[in-house]
């Protein structure tokens, strides 16, 4: 005569096959996570802290030829930035800069995309690379080429040039523009063309059943499907739009319409070379607050008006 043992509760028995055991990599996860938050902390937050801490710091003198000494100033920084009227001052330009020259861009971006993305095109990897080839170019080379294309003594459209003063005071700030919307439209278009092609085909195909046009899907279907992708550029652009300082530092070998406090980041490098570490520190965090508060902002109205 045999007994079964009754199960105790908790008994190995009683465990589900179903269940697998959880197994526990934590030396794996610190090897692959481990180099990139030493490299994130080193390059990003350490930077980042050093510029506050700066922020906060003064120069004094015992007398007038006294050594300077470098001390706690609290907002003593702060006080300059703000009553600082040639800083504002570019920040108003620019910001003008990025409210014309965003749409713009982007604009043009979508519409490479869509050409891209239908049908009716052919040879769609060279005009993708096309498009893209100008990012490829660094920005200091692709001032100088616009730059000797804009001088009317250096360009070969000398006839428009000579007639037409781009880098005067008035067109320059627009000719900039033209530089960077030629570099970065094509890589905003590779964004939105990434989000077109992420796009089901059953739902062309559905637009297509519906007698819908080529012209039709791309308002009624793609457009409104790619807004995710246009916001995703339009904070890339703003966030660009503020840091503007490659084209018109390289222009100001060209014209004399670029004074040193042109741009925002003109204005950081300027009080940087004095040297007043401490001020562009200061200036540099201002205009990074105002870069997040924008990008915010840009986010919450778009997010609105999606849900809208």
């Amino acid at each position: 005569m045999t007994t079964t043992e009754p199960r105790r509760p908790g008994d190995a028995r009683d465990a589900s096959p179903r269940q697998p055991r959880r197994t526990h990599h934590r030396g794996a996860l610190a090897v692959f996570v481990g180099p990139f938050v030493a490299l994130f902390a080193l390059f990003y937050l350490l930077p980042i802290g050093y510029a506050l801490f700066r922020s906060f710091r003064t120069v004094e003198r015992e007398g007038t030829f006294g050594p300077a000494v470098d001390v706690w100033g609290g907002f003593v920084q702060y006080q300059q930035v703000f009553a600082s009227e040639a800083f504002w001052t570019s920040i108003g330009r620019v910001l003008l800069f990025g409210v014309v020259q965003v749409p713009v861009m982007l604009g043009l971006a979508l519409t490479l995309a869509l050409l891209l993305d239908s049908p009716l095109v052919r040879g769609r990897r060279f005009y993708r690379l096309a498009f893209f080839a100008p990012y490829a170019v660094p920005g200091v080379i692709a001032a100088i080429m616009w730059g000797f294309l804009y001088s009317p003594s250096l360009s070969p459209f000398s006839a428009v040039t000579g007639n037409v003063d781009l880098l005067g005071g008035g067109l320059v700030l627009w000719s900039i523009a033209n530089v960077v919307t030629w570099i970065y439209a094509g890589y905003n278009m590779l964004i939105i063309y990434s989000a077109l092609q992420a796009i089901p085909g059953e739902i062309y195909e559905a637009a297509r059943i519906d007698g819908a046009s080529q012209a039709r899907i791309a308002w009624s279907v793609k457009i409104p499907l790619v807004v995710p992708a246009l916001v995703l550029t339009g904070v890339f652009s703003i966030i660009g739009t503020l840091q503007l300082l490659t084209e018109p530092q390289v222009f100001r070998t060209f014209t004399t319409s670029i004074s040193s406090t042109y741009t925002p980041n003109l204005v950081v490098y300027t009080t940087s070379t004095v040297p007043n570490f401490n001020l562009a520190a200061a200036f540099s965090v201002v205009l990074a607050l105002l870069t997040f508060v924008l990008s915010f902002v840009f986010l919450r109205l778009t997010n609105r008006r999606a849900l809208a």
